[in-house]
C-alpha cells in the first residue's frame, strides 16, 4: 500500500510524518527518520495522556489546598471594624457624621451634651443599618467627663480608632458689646473641647501606632467674621492645633486634619431671613448652601479611606467656592 502524508502538528519538532503499512500488515509512522507501529504510538499516546491527567488532578489538588490557606489567612487577618468617637453627634453635621460611619461599618460612639432624645435617634439608625452605636451624654470642655467618654468608647469595644471632634456652639454678638462669658464659653467648648478629646484619644492611639484625628473647624477661621470673634478665635485656634498635633504624633504613625465648612445647611439657616440668604448666596460661586452629608462624606474619606493616610496637618475647605 501506497504511503500517505500525515497532517502536520503545530508547534511539534518533528521534520516528516508518514503513515505507511509493512508486508506483515502492521501500519508505521515515520517521526524525523524513525518508525514506531501504531501500536506503540497509542500507548506512547496513552501514557502521555495519563500523565496529563495526573499532572491536572495533582494542579486542582494544590489549587483547593491555595485556596484554603488564602482563606485560612483572610480569617485571621480579618480587621475589626473600626472604633469611632463623634463629639456632638445628636443634630447637624456631627449627626450625619456618625451615621455615614455608622452605615460604612464603624462601631460609633454618638457624644451629645443635651439633646439625649435625639442622640438616641441617631444609635437607633445606625443599629438599623447594621452597626453598632451607643450614645455618651457629657461636656467635652470637662477633663472628667472626656475621660469618662473614652473609657466608655474603650470599655465598650476595646480602643479608639477615630475621633470626630465637632462639638461647638455660637455666642455671636460684636465684639464691643461681647461679655467675657460669651468669649469663655465658645473658647472652652469649641477649642478646649478639642484639645482633651484629642489628647484623651491619643494615649489609645499611640499604643497602638495608628490614629486618625478629624476636626471640624470653620472658614470662619481663616477668615473672620463679623459678630464672631469668640468663634473665629476658636476655630482658627483649632486649626493651629491640629498642625502641631499632625507634627508631634506623626510618629506614632497618627494623622490629624482639619475640616473648614462654609455656609451648610442647618437649623440657623432655615431662620434666616429672604435678604439675609440672598446676600450670602452672592458670596458662594456655587450659588448654594452644602449639605451636612456633604461634609459627612469627607469625614469618612479622612477616617476610612487608605488613600488618606498620607494626609496629616491639612485644612481642606468644603464652602461652594466661598474661600479661594
Amino acid at each position: 500500500m501506497a504511503a500517505a502524508a500525515s497532517a502536520s502538528f503545530t508547534g511539534s519538532v518533528f521534520k516528516s510524518n508518514r503513515i505507511s503499512t509493512n508486508s506483515a500488515g502492521v501500519r508505521t509512522v515515520a517521526f524525523n527518520g524513525k518508525t514506531a507501529s501504531s501500536v506503540q504510538l497509542q500507548r506512547s499516546l496513552s501514557y502521555s495522556q495519563c500523565r496529563s491527567k495526573v499532572s491536572l488532578a495533582s494542579y486542582g489538588v494544590k489549587a483547593q489546598v491555595a485556596t484554603a490557606e488564602q482563606a485560612s489567612v483572610d480569617t485571621t487577618q480579618k480587621v475589626e471594624a473600626p472604633v469611632v468617637i463623634v463629639t456632638g453627634a445628636s443634630r447637624g453635621i456631627g449627626k450625619a457624621v456618625a451615621l455615614a460611619l455608622g452605615k460604612a461599618g464603624c462601631k460609633v460612639l454618638v457624644n451629645y451634651a443635651r439633646s439625649s432624645k435625639e442622640a438616641e435617634e441617631v444609635c437607633k439608625e445606625i443599629q438599623a443599618s447594621g452597626g453598632e452605636a451607643l450614645t455618651f451624654g457629657g461636656d467635652v470642655s470637662k477633663e472628667e467627663e472626656v475621660a469618662s467618654m473614652i473609657k466608655t468608647a474603650v470599655d465598650a469595644w476595646g480602643t479608639v480608632d477615630v475621633l470626630v471632634n465637632n462639638a461647638g456652639i455660637t455666642r455671636d454678638g460684636l465684639m464691643m458689646r461681647m461679655k467675657s462669658s460669651q468669649w469663655q464659653e465658645v473658647i472652652d467648648l469649641n477649642l478646649t473641647g478639642v484639645f482633651l478629646c484629642t489628647q484623651a484619644a491619643a494615649k489609645i492611639m499611640m499604643k497602638k501606632r495608628t490614629g486618625r484625628i478629624i476636626n471640624i473647624a470653620s472658614v470662619v477661621g481663616l477668615v473672620g467674621n463679623l459678630g464672631q470673634a469668640n468663634y473665629s478665635a476658636a476655630k482658627a485656634g483649632v486649626i493651629g492645633l491640629t498642625k502641631t498635633v499632625a507634627r508631634e504624633y506623626a510618629t506614632r504613625g497618627i494623622t490629624a486634619n482639619a475640616i473648614a465648612p462654609g455656609f451648610i445647611s442647618s437649623d440657623m439657616t432655615a431662620k434666616l431671613g429672604e435678604d439675609i440668604e440672598k446676600n450670602i448666596l452672592k458670596t458662594i460661586p456655587l450659588g448654594r448652601y452644602g449639605t451636612p452629608e456633604e461634609v459627612a462624606g469627607l469625614v469618612e474619606f479622612l477616617a476610612l479611606n487608605p488613600a488618606a493616610a498620607y494626609m496629616t496637618g491639612q485644612v481642606l475647605t468644603i464652602d461652594g467656592g466661598m474661600v479661594m
